[in-house]
């Protein structure tokens, strides 16, 4: 049976209908003594995800063939885990999976009669209406297929806005980004520039940053919060920017931090992944890359654009108004081949977004924030040291251990968890011991104190050593 839920309005709505007035009134035939008129002696009311945790311990423990304490054994989460770098681990409401398998969304194809997709063009509006909220940005496409592509999709619309061909990039870009960004532009003949950071503050080097823009550089590539978690200076990187004539993109790898950071409204063109609101982790895949930009570069949008419009009867319906795909247009006047697949995965996060509001996208970013706070407060009382401190930054911080990151990830590997991302390979500079480290909502005390203790533990010896 569907669960239809009614509002006070809707409630109020039926009771005048049937001309009672009000619900009580349904059960007046039932002897008062035989009506329940106080609260049930039953536990407190959970959460969904506290829920959820409750049945699979009960899963647990019918599979170990422990019947008894059920309700009081603990949810099975064998391996606690600390990365972020771009991929991470938020709750997803149940809703999400409940609607996006629904067949009208799950096997639809491109809406190339729109008259007949009102339903898959009303998600894809609504979630370009949030994106634009969400980034300040005036329109938005839907969708790209993940932050990396949308990156470097971005770099290439910027150059044919300008003119230009060339492109400078901060270093603290998501190195993966970066490595996908010379992929594409190569054979479009798009010199690629990288500048890099302030070794003290983990932010891009502004002086090094004005010498690199040149009168053909089309755009400047920054991320924030960038790749250490640091977020950037956005106003003063779009003045330089702007000031030789080149847009300003910034990358965004990880949305929840705009619920609580200020929306690059500075920027020429915005580059977002959306997959930490709903899309799962899973093995690479899917992702949800957004461009979001400026009205007056609509044309050169890559990307699908749905706009609102009414038939000749006045009624609200919508519109495939701008599809610059290969499919829709000449090959040659394609701005990109962005897949169907990809709206399936939009309408993840747009369930996502509306199951947390304005207000809840707050409140999930606190929550991220203070639980980093923890666990850096925690990791430095256990001997480790952080570096780029002192400036602005989200959930995600960059931890110098006593131990180099491979002898400190084998430790906690045996204690089942899964510690920061080892950054020589990409920041050699920092040294072998440099590792990045992540909170989200899901990471609770128990999970800190047990990778402080393993911290505490390899620092010891070392500190016995000295003495």
């Amino acid at each position: 049976m569907r669960y239809l839920p009614k509002s006070p309005a809707d409630r109020e709505a039926m009771l005048a209908e049937i001309g009672v007035p009000s619900i009580d009134s349904l059960f007046e035939t039932i002897p008062a003594e035989y009506r329940l008129t106080h609260d049930l002696n039953i536990p407190r009311q959970h959460s969904e995800s506290e829920i959820l945790d409750r049945f699979r311990a009960f899963a647990s423990n019918l599979a170990n063939g422990e019947i008894a304490e059920l309700a009081t054994q603990p949810a099975s989460k064998p391996f606690a885990s600390f990365l972020g770098a771009g991929a991470y681990r938020h709750y997803r409401p149940v809703v999400i999976d409940s609607l996006v398998q629904r067949g009208e969304f799950l096997t639809s194809y491109t809406p190339y009669q729109p008259e007949i997709s009102q339903g898959t063009l009303q998600a894809m509006f609504e979630f370009q209406t949030m994106i634009c909220e969400l980034t300040g940005m005036e329109i938005a496409n839907a969708s790209m297929y993940d932050g990396s592509t949308g990156a470097a999709e971005s770099v290439l619309m910027a150059c044919r806005v300008t003119g230009r061909q060339g492109a400078v990039v901060a270093r603290t870009v998501h190195p993966e980004y970066r490595e996908v960004l010379p992929t594409v532009t190569k054979h479009q003949g798009i010199p690629i520039t990288e500048v890099g950071y302030i070794a003290a503050t983990g932010r891009v080097d502004l002086a090094a940053l004005d010498a690199a823009i040149t009168d053909q550089t089309a755009a400047v590539l920054i991320q924030s919060p960038n790749f250490f978690g640091t977020i950037e200076d956005v106003a003063t990187i779009a003045e330089i920017a702007h000031k030789k004539g080149a847009l300003l993109i910034v990358s965004i790898a990880e949305a929840v931090s705009l619920g609580i950071v200020k929306a690059p409204v500075e920027a020429d063109i915005v580059s977002l992944e959306a997959q930490s609101f709903g899309v799962a982790v899973g093995y690479g895949g899917p992702y949800c890359g957004v461009i979001a930009c400026k009205e007056k570069f609509l044309r050169q949008m890559p990307g699908r654009l749905v706009g609102e419009t009414k038939d000749k009867n006045g009624k609200r319906g919508w519109v495939l108004t701008l599809s610059t795909r290969e499919q829709h247009i000449r090959r040659e006047k394609a701005t990109s081949n962005i897949c169907t697949n990809q709206a399936l995965v939009a309408l993840m996060v747009t369930i996502f977004m509306t199951v947390y509001g304005k207000q809840g996208l707050r409140e999930l970013a606190e929550q991220n924030l203070a639980k980093s706070k923890y666990l850096r407060d925690t990791l430095i009382a256990a001997g480790a040291t952080t570096l780029f401190d002192g400036t602005p930054r989200f959930h995600e911080f960059v931890l110098n251990s006593t131990e180099s990151a491979a002898a400190l990830n084998e430790a906690l590997l045996q204690k089942h968890i899964i510690g920061g991302l080892a950054l020589a390979r990409w920041y050699p500079e920092l040294g072998p011991n440099a590792t990045l480290w992540c909170a989200t909502e899901l990471t609770t005390k128990a999970q800190i104190d047990s990778a402080a203790a393993v911290l505490q533990a390899t620092h010891e010896p070392e500190m016995a050593g000295a003495k």
